[in-house]
């Protein structure tokens, strides 16, 4: 069955571009971050001789592109330009040939897995992809492993073992050896085909990959890991894209009992974080959390143990302080009218004109008081919510 993979892999390289162009650039990226690379991952469980499960999933860098539908036999597409550059026909062609492909890989294992002595229950893991850098021809690899250990690869046109994998990777190897269509094959699927994908997705992609969400951060106490000791977690979320710096912090002095968690993903694509740092009870007076992402702009979150972060303090205290203000002013302004004839409800005028002809409306002294107290009010009220804005 394997020999009828090459039909469906020039059926696949026939298509393309009609320059003839074999080596593709990849859209243009900061030289200091280099475009992340498209994997395709299978693993095969063979429970015994007549059972095995499969799955497979296509990865560009972290972001999860493409899932094979066991049940329906296709390519699920989980972003709308998770299709690339490639025409209806390639894709086409592309799902025919991985329908083939997981229906024929895992019967051909369990005929010769007792030539090659594979003992069930086993697993084999599959992964090849497509690697973009500046100034370079993309870099391509097919690996496979046995069992979680490195087995064979396709390298310099043909398969070869792993170092130290044994005289099993090897008689692997030198049967698949025997077939040169197919190493021709998979050498023109590895430095044609995957290149012009990952092209394309890279390029209807960007906005996603680019995509910037800081991180929320805050901290708890977690299970006591011992009789006088506490267990600090800062819990780090929401954050795009996945790399991200968390410490435990004293001063300036990085906590080397920090322990990093996994990075996890959440349900609407960021990621999730979590790092503890084990101290005696007494010891956790000072200690803070530290968080460093693209997202901040280089203003990191600080986070102290009282579980209060530094931005959330100032806003409080500038609070404090324009209220405090606020009463103090209106105060002074209260006994200072008090005292100026301006403000007396039956007093003139200083500037009304003294003839009894020509009257100021009764009261007119008090409303310029009180609209005089009035805009100081609403012009410290301004001052104070322009600060609250800037913090």
């Amino acid at each position: 069955m394997l020999l009828l993979l090459p039909l469906l892999f020039k059926g696949i390289l026939c298509h393309g571009p009609g320059t003839g162009a074999t080596r593709v650039l990849a859209p243009h990226h900061p030289a200091t971050e280099e475009p992340p690379t498209f994997r395709l991952l299978e693993i095969y469980s063979f429970a015994n001789q007549t059972w095995q499960q499969t799955e497979s999933s296509g990865w560009l860098g972290e972001l999860q592109t493409h899932r094979w539908d066991p049940v329906s036999g296709t390519i699920q597409f989980l972003w709308p330009w998770a299709g690339g550059n490639f025409s209806k026909e390639e894709l086409k062609n592309i799902q025919a040939l991985l329908q083939l492909y997981i229906h024929s890989f895992p019967l051909e294992v369990q005929a010769f897995s007792s030539q090659f002595q594979l003992e069930y229950p086993f697993e084999i893991q599959v992964s090849g992809g497509c690697g973009m850098h500046s100034g370079k021809d993309p870099e391509t690899f097919l690996n496979a492993a046995y069992q979680g250990s490195d087995f064979l690869s396709f390298q310099d046109s043909s398969w070869k073992p792993s170092p130290g994998a044994g005289s099993q990777a090897q008689n692997v190897c030198k049967m698949l050896n025997h077939y040169r269509v197919i190493k021709e094959v998979v050498q023109g699927l590895l430095s044609n085909t995957l290149p012009r994908f990952l092209s394309g997705l890279l390029q209807g992609g960007k906005s996603d990959l680019e995509r910037q969400v800081k991180p929320q951060a805050w901290v708890t106490k977690g299970s006591s890991p011992g009789p006088g000791r506490l267990l600090l977690v800062c819990h780090v979320s929401g954050f795009h894209p996945k790399p991200v710096w968390v410490m435990w912090m004293r001063g300036q002095q990085e906590q080397r009992g920090t322990q990093l968690g996994e990075v996890l993903p959440n349900a609407d694509g960021t990621w999730y974080l979590q790092v503890t740092l084990d101290v005696v009870a007494g010891q956790a007076s000072g200690l803070y959390c530290r968080v460093k992402h693209s997202s901040l702009g280089g203003r990191d979150i600080i986070i102290h143990w009282d579980g209060y972060p530094i931005s959330l303090i100032l806003i409080c205290l500038a609070v404090a302080v324009t209220l405090v203000t606020v009463l103090v002013v209106g105060s002074w302004i209260k006994q200072h009218s008090s005292n100026q004839s301006l403000c007396s409800p039956h007093a003139p005028s200083p500037a009304a004109p003294t003839d009894g002809n020509t009257q100021e409306p009764r009261g007119s002294g008090n409303h310029l008081c009180l609209a005089q107290r009035s805009w100081i009010k609403n012009k410290l009220l301004k001052k104070w919510k322009k600060s609250l804005y800037q913090l």
